[in-house]
Parts: C-alpha cells; structure tokens; sequence
C-alpha cells in the first residue's frame, strides 16, 4: 500500500519557513508604510508652496504661520476640507518662511493617531527632508 500526502514533520517545516519570512518581511513593509503616509504631506505640502507662490506674486509679499489658521486658509484659497487628508490635518502644515522669490519652506508634523511618527520640511529649493 503507497502512502499519499505530507507527513506532519513535512508541514511543520513549511509553516517554520513561512513564519521566517513573514518575520523578516515585517520590518521591511513597516518602512514602505511610513514612506507612503509622508508622500500624502509632500504632494499637500507642495501645493501649498505653490499657493504660497501665486498669492506672493499678486501681494508682493509671504505669508507664514501654521494653516490651521482659518485667515491663513482663506488668503491661500484653501478650505479645511482642501487640507485635510488621511494621515494629516491642516494644523499639522506650517509655513517657515517665504524667500525673496515666493519660495515657501513648509513643515509637517503628523497630530493625528495613524500619522507617521517626527516631522519633515519641504524646503525653499523643492527638496524634502
């Protein structure tokens, strides 16, 4: 009589194999993860830049300070609803600074439960750190 199937050593070692790779995948998506909610600040951030630019242009001069600020919301043309995303608020965006050339530095800084954790800034020149 031939015997068909796995024995249960056989599937003990499938099920070790696969939880090693499950373990060592973890750390590896936690960091995609975190990457992916700062992208949602940097594209929120950069269209802020580019209000910041356009209202630079028609008033000859900058505006700074947090957007939580309804009056700061209004002058750039945005609503709270414009600035509110999954992981990040609009208190959450700060305007540092506008250069001589209308060039904002905007910093985020996650409030929220499920944001990422430390803040980034989009900086005058376009980088983000």
């Amino acid at each position: 009589m031939t015997r068909k199937g796995f024995t249960l050593i056989e599937l003990m070692v499938v099920v070790l194999i696969v939880g090693i790779l499950a373990a060592a995948s973890i750390p590896l998506m936690r960091g995609r993860i975190d990457s992916a909610k700062w992208a949602e600040a940097n594209a929120t951030a950069g269209t802020i830049k580019s209000a910041i630019r356009v209202y630079y242009a028609e008033n000859g001069k900058g505006l700074t300070g947090s957007l939580g600020d309804a009056a700061n919301q209004s002058a750039l043309g945005f609503t709270k609803a414009d600035l509110t995303g999954t992981y990040f608020v609009p208190s959450d965006y700060t305007i540092d600074s506008v250069d001589a050339n209308g060039n904002a530095q905007v910093t985020v800084k996650g409030s929220q439960s499920n944001a990422p954790s430390g803040s980034k800034t989009l900086k005058a020149d376009g980088t983000w750190q």
